[in-house]
């Protein structure tokens, strides 16, 4: 039986120590911000921190995703060392990095009949896709099958719910989710989003809240009605630079609500590029999105 071995891309916004304890391949997409073309390495080559103070004094980042030939390389690297692998990418609403990573494989398997790679679009973002990558690497560590691991993914991945709010929509407006109109407006009138990402992979605007402790606080509420089986799930919340409000959702979710563990991170440069500084969002399993 071959070994697996289980790529993402950066924008699922894990911890960087999880991804190197647990070999996990992180493609990596790139940002180019005053100037310079940097990896999102998950912190690496530009902190968090810096990466969210340069676009709070005005820098306006743009990113790209990792290329065909990024993905044929890395792939073609462990199909020679006779792995299986598995790519759990970001959705490809979102980004281009799936369709890369089809044409890498199509061109490897073409010059290596028996290469055995298997390409999912997570339909997922941020620590949404994290999440997925989580119970996909505790499975394999469990020492579950390939074909066990893909079916939990396909029958799970639209279970897992993606809640979260901005605090300044225009970040949002230059992506092209919200119009000039409403970031103006909603700005003027304090109205905080609330988003999530549909079955589709897309970011949708569900609801407008007066001010940011009521749009944390819808956040909860959400979780507390969709969230099944608490107590055996880690949840996930993600950040752009805001720890002591990520941290008070998970103390509001802990105060009502029994869940196994949770875990806050950044969410990195790729990501963070769209939805600015001051995102906070919450990742969990229901009984769909």
């Amino acid at each position: 039986m071959r070994k697996i071995i289980i790529f993402t891309d950066s924008c699922c916004d894990l911890p960087i120590s999880f991804v190197e304890e647990n070999n996990i391949q992180v493609m990596h997409l790139r940002v180019n911000i005053k100037g310079k073309d940097i990896p999102d390495d998950l912190g690496v080559s530009i902190s968090h921190k810096n990466f969210y103070k340069l676009i709070r004094e005005g820098e306006m980042p743009t990113t790209s995703q990792a290329n065909v030939s990024n993905f044929e390389e890395s792939f073609r690297k462990f199909v020679k060392e006779g792995y299986s692998i598995i790519y759990i990418g970001f959705s490809s609403a979102l980004s281009g990095c799936v369709n890369s990573a089809r044409l890498a494989k199509e061109a490897i398997v073409e010059e290596i009949k028996d290469a055995d790679i298997t390409i999912i679009d997570s339909k997922s973002a941020s620590m949404g896709l994290g999440l997925i990558v989580y119970y996909a690497t505790n499975m394999l560590n469990e020492g579950k099958n390939k074909e066990e691991i893909i079916s939990w993914i396909e029958e799970n991945k639209l279970k897992v719910n993606h809640w979260f709010t901005v605090d300044d929509l225009n970040h949002l407006k230059r992506g092209g989710r919200v119009s000039s109109t409403v970031a103006i407006v909603g700005t003027m009138l304090n109205i905080k989003p609330v988003l999530h990402v549909d079955n589709e992979g897309r970011l949708i605007p569900i609801s407008k809240v007066k001010g940011r402790k009521k749009s944390i606080r819808v956040l909860q509420g959400q979780l507390k009605e969709r969230i099944v089986n608490p107590e055996q799930q880690v949840i996930f919340i993600s950040h752009g630079d805001c720890l002591e409000e990520a941290e008070h959702l998970k103390d509001l979710i802990l105060e009502e609500v029994n869940v196994k563990d949770v875990i806050i991170n950044n969410v990195g440069p790729a990501v963070g590029s769209h939805s600015g500084p001051g995102t906070v969002a919450l990742f969990f399993i229901g009984n769909d999105r």
